[in-house]
């Protein structure tokens, strides 16, 4: 699974809370399942729940959340497409700890696939590549208050 890597990558270069607090940020998979068909390859479908947890956030919680949907834009964009879909794709939990910070748990409703496929008598396993991110993604984005 690539995708909780990925959204780490993508939150400690957008919220500086979180580059500047690496241990606030956690991720949990939650409900995992494999789903595979009677097919005559293996490949299958990762299906699971990514709980992502950022303790003790003092932060604005949109800027908490701008970079996440971004990222969802880039590695879910059909469940965001999806008007059934993306009722259930990004849900939330806040624990309000004082006036200034809080505990956000954030669901992420996410798929991967996996080929696998016999080459030369020999099982090659490999995760299906992301969308290309657009031309401007390699330059980095932050998000600031409006």
């Amino acid at each position: 699974m690539n995708k909780p890597q990925s959204l780490r990558n993508a939150l400690n270069k957008a919220v500086p809370y979180v580059a500047d607090n690496p241990d606030r940020l956690h991720l949990f998979v939650d409900n995992g399942a494999v789903v595979a068909t009677s097919a005559t390859s293996i490949s299958w479908e990762y299906r699971y729940t990514l709980n992502v947890v950022v303790t003790d956030f003092t932060g604005d919680q949109n800027l908490l959340m701008a970079p996440v949907l971004f990222w969802l834009g880039v590695n879910q964009p059909d469940a965001l497409q999806n008007a059934s879909e993306r009722e259930r794709l990004f849900t939330f939990e806040a624990d309000i700890l004082g006036n200034d910070r809080c505990d956000i748990s954030m669901n992420l409703k996410l798929t991967e696939r996996v080929i696998a496929k016999e080459v030369d008598g020999v099982m090659s396993v490999e995760a299906v590549p992301e969308p290309e991110a657009p031309d401007d993604a390699d330059e980095g984005w932050t998000v600031r208050r409006g």
